[in-house]
């Protein structure tokens, strides 16, 4: 082996963990800047949501779809596509002149996303198959992965007051340059991809459009209530059209965009239910912290994006300490205890008081809900595509991905509303302290949620994840499982 290829595991390693840096940040660095986004725009209240709903939209919807193309036509094509729609639309989101332009920029943006999230991991999984390069490189995937949503706030406040909103867009360019840069150069395209047959067109358009139907729907219980005719009318049609793509994967003949049999093994299944559970507590916590700073304890957005550091240096720290315990506890050990730490973090930012301060009610459980998300999302990515066959690595990742974000997308709709209601709805005037009770019983929630992934930890993971003998043997199976429905 030649130098230049001994290093090519390094490369795609530093691309990868760019790619999802710039994805994870994105879902989060234009929060501190709305204000003045609707300002600078002319916003209303309720459009200037879809800043943050056009990304979440596309982005949830097409994951599916972005998993089987990485599969049929090559991550690193792929990767690269998704780089370049990526980059094109923070540049034309930066220059945006009109709310409808930014909003655009968003979904095209969410596009590039559910390209760039599935081929990323594929590849990832791909490179480091087994052992502890695999543990090593899935700690830093997550260290940068979860370190990109709470820098996102940190890097979103700062460039919001010193340099201008629209540097929250603009700052993706250089990101998707660099990464496309380290692709091209240091990811191997591979083999062509083994096409197995016709692709399931059908399949595809009823996958995407009710992911993209239930995200819409959830996203939208901001402005119609849960049990609106608005909202039911939608989540019944999305409801509708999965059932009939889950139909229509039994039944192709077709080469199908996810293969049911997929959840016949326990690590996927169960990493996706985790990681749906996580999602869900996760990115509403940076949501309700946010607010608190800001709107509780009057916080501006420079200082409340510094106030999140911590929380970013205690994910990485625990996405470390991760791949040093990975060589004698299992994976599974280490889904309970980050679990249960995240879960204690939670809990105590549950008791956060309208007078209280940084030093009292956020830096504690800052650190200690970070290194519990730090512990977790490293095993949790890995356990999600252990023994899957190679040609499936790219679905697989896009599920995860997909758990991931619906979970992310539900959480915040239904721990907002828990939170609104909490703090007298619109008929009562807000407050500190109604904001304050609203926002402690947001993140007491997303504690029981952590508590539940806990319990799918222990019931569904088995007490060791799949050998890396029975995937190095699918990985080299020329002639895979699929016709029987067997994993």
């Amino acid at each position: 082996m030649t130098d230049d290829l001994a290093v090519r595991p390094g490369r795609t390693l530093a691309a990868v963990a760019l790619v999802q840096f710039m994805v994870s940040l994105d879902l989060s660095v234009v929060n501190v800047g709305l204000p003045r986004i609707a300002a600078g725009l002319g916003f209303g209240a309720v459009d200037l949501t879809w800043v943050i709903h056009a990304y979440a939209l596309t982005f949830g919807g097409l994951l599916l779809l972005g998993g089987k193309a990485a599969d049929r036509y090559g991550r690193k094509r792929i990767l690269l596509l998704g780089l370049g729609l990526f980059g094109l639309a923070s540049l034309a989101g930066g220059f945006a002149q009109e709310p409808g332009h930014l909003v655009a920029a968003r979904a095209v943006q969410g596009v590039g996303a559910a390209l760039l999230a599935p081929a990323g991991l594929a590849l990832l999984t791909a490179t480091f198959p087994t052992g502890r390069a695999r543990v090593r490189a899935f700690g830093t995937w997550s260290a940068t992965n979860a370190a990109g949503g709470a820098l996102g706030v940190l890097l979103g406040g700062l460039l919001t007051e010193y340099a201008g909103w629209r540097w929250v867009m603009f700052v993706n360019v250089p990101m998707a340059a660099c990464a496309s840069a380290l692709a091209w150069r240091g990811v191997t395209a591979g083999p062509p991809a083994a096409r197995g047959g016709r692709p399931d067109v059908l399949g595809a358009v009823l996958a995407t459009a009710g992911m993209t139907l239930l995200v819409f729907g959830v996203v939208r219980t901001d402005r119609y209530a849960w049990t609106s005719p608005a909202t039911l009318t939608t989540l019944t049609v999305a409801a509708a059209l999965l059932a009939a793509f889950i139909r229509v994967e039994t039944a192709t003949t077709r080469e199908p965009l996810l293969r049911l049999g997929l959840f016949a093994n326990r690590s996927v299944a169960g990493a996706n239910a985790y990681t749906f559970l996580i999602g869900a507590a996760m990115t509403p916590s940076f949501y309700f912290v946010s607010l608190y700073l800001q709107q509780v304890l009057g916080t501006g957005p420079a200082r409340t994006g510094l106030m999140f550091l911590p929380f970013a240096l205690a994910v990485v720290t625990g996405s470390v300490l991760a791949v040093t315990f990975s060589r004698r506890l299992a994976p599974r050990t280490l889904l309970v205890v980050g679990g249960l730490l995240g879960a204690t973090g939670l809990a105590w930012f549950g008791l956060i008081s309208p007078g209280g301060a940084f030093l009292t009610d956020v830096l504690g459980p800052s650190i200690v809900t970070g290194a519990g998300f730090g512990l977790c999302l490293g095993p949790v990515t890995s356990l999600a595509t252990l023994g899957v066959a190679s040609h499936e690595t790219g679905t697989a990742a896009g599920l995860l991905n997909s758990s991931r974000q619906i979970g992310a997308s539900i959480g915040l709709a239904v721990l907002g509303a828990a939170a609104h209601r909490r703090a007298g709805g619109t008929a009562t005037p807000t407050t500190p302290t109604t904001l304050n009770d609203g926002y402690a019983l947001g993140l007491s929630l997303g504690a029981v949620l952590l508590a539940a992934a806990v319990l799918v930890a222990l019931t569904v993971l088995g007490r060791s994840a799949p050998s890396a003998r029975i995937e190095r043997t699918e990985d080299h199976d020329p002639h895979p499982a699929r016709s029987s429905g067997r994993p």
